[in-house]
């Protein structure tokens, strides 16, 4: 009060406001524990650790004209605020916060922790509620590209996600439809063909025998008419995951290698093998142990009956089974191979198209599918299958499968 009676005073009598106010507020800042450090030693190691304030900086800058800086630092028992201003480079302000104890923060850092803690878990449960049906909708997805249609799925969630998952359950639905309409369509092309053809042939064996020469041929065309029919009808039919189990593809072998034997010690022979199997040298090499894979068991056997045909129609009586392992145990092979002329490079990828029969260095001989429904049949399965040169000459193919772990 003394210093503002003193100003009033020496205002009413003309001092200038400068020297006026200087008194005053060399007091205030006395009062306020304001002081000046040179810039350097311990004065300039605490400043550089103390927290710099962004938005007080820019404050602090506009107020007075001149590039400043400000810092925040504590103490032992509350806080201090360093200003440096490119006025006075080698020098520092430091104003104590004595307002502002630790005691004071300790309520505002519980509470912008807690808020902070729930507005995590709150987005976290937001997030992953909205997520959730776009979990389902992938699962979903991932089920109808394996031919398996899931039930229709629930539609929660946004305005744009129930949209989404409306039109997938009329997708699916509509694709459970198309397949169920295959089916029969499969089913009665099969009958309608095959019944003429059966007539045809009891009509065929009650020829003649004079006309021996003309029925047998007739017979042939049919039993190949069959052939075409039978293989057009495994290329169309989709696997069934209903009949799913584990397989071991060394016991699939295996049973190739009995079949063998009893056709030899006078046995039926196996369907889809020629009489002249027993002509051809199999090189069989299995690995122990052999995880097995989860797939469908006539599926996966037709797979390996045409690997064999087309191994025998274009190999040179020598025909190599092998099963193996790769990728840590986790994928399960099986390779076929013979050795005939082989395929060129650029007719790899083309053989697997449907009515391809491969380059003219292997015939033309088949209806062109056996490999297509292979890569059908491995592909409803997640696997992969791989065709290579020998270098010893001739084809292998290799078909990979996921190890089926107990």
């Amino acid at each position: 009060m003394e210093e503002y009676a003193r100003i009033r005073q020496e205002s009413e009598l003309g001092i200038p406001e400068s020297e006026r106010t200087t008194p005053l507020r060399q007091a205030l800042l006395l009062r306020l524990g304001v002081s000046v450090h040179p810039l350097a030693g311990t004065i300039e190691e605490e400043y550089q650790k103390a927290f710099y304030l962004d938005f007080m900086s820019d404050e602090i800058t506009e107020e007075i004209g001149s590039p400043a800086e400000a810092r925040l630092a504590r103490d032992s028992e509350s806080y201090l605020l360093w200003i440096k201003l490119d006025a006075m480079p080698n020098w520092l302000l430091r104003v104590p916060l004595t307002e502002l104890t630790h005691n004071e923060f300790k309520p505002l850092f519980i509470n912008s922790l807690l808020i902070t803690i729930f507005l995590i878990l709150g987005g976290w449960g937001f997030i992953r509620w909205q997520n959730r049906p776009l979990k389902n909708l992938e699962s979903a997805a991932i089920s109808v590209g394996n031919g398996v249609i899931p039930e229709p799925l629930p539609e929660k969630g946004t305005t744009e996600i129930r949209a989404v998952t409306t039109a997938f359950n009329k997708m699916a639905r509509g694709i459970e439809e198309l397949e169920t309409d295959r089916r029969l369509m499969l089913a009665g092309v099969s009958h309608d063909i095959r019944t003429p053809l059966t007539r045809i042939r009891l009509a065929t064996e009650m020829m003649s025998e004079t006309d021996n020469y003309l029925s047998e041929g007739i017979i042939q065309d049919i039993d190949e008419c069959n052939d075409i029919i039978a293989q057009f009808i495994d290329y169309l039919k989709p696997v069934d995951r209903a009949d799913f189990s584990n397989i071991s593809l060394n016991e699939m072998v295996e049973e190739l290698r009995r079949a063998l034997k009893i056709y030899e010690a006078g046995g039926p022979l196996e369907s889809g093998l020629d009489q002249d199997i027993l002509n051809y040298t199999f090189d069989i090499d299995l690995k122990e142990n052999l995880p097995d894979i989860y797939a469908s068991y006539i599926p996966i056997r037709r797979t390996l009956s045409n690997l064999l045909v087309n191994s025998k129609r274009y190999g040179d009586k020598w025909i190599g089974i092998k099963t193996g392992v790769s990728d840590h145990n986790k994928k399960v092979w099986i390779s076929v191979e013979d050795n005939g002329p082989g395929i060129d490079d650029e007719q790899m990828q083309k053989v697997f198209e449907p009515f391809t029969r491969g380059d003219t260095s292997r015939g033309s001989e088949g209806t062109g599918l056996g490999l297509s429904i292979v890569k059908r049949i491995v592909t409803e399965h997640n696997g992969s299958i791989e065709m290579s040169n020998r270098k010893e000459g001739g084809l292998r193919v290799k078909l990979t499968f996921d190890a089926y772990h107990k």
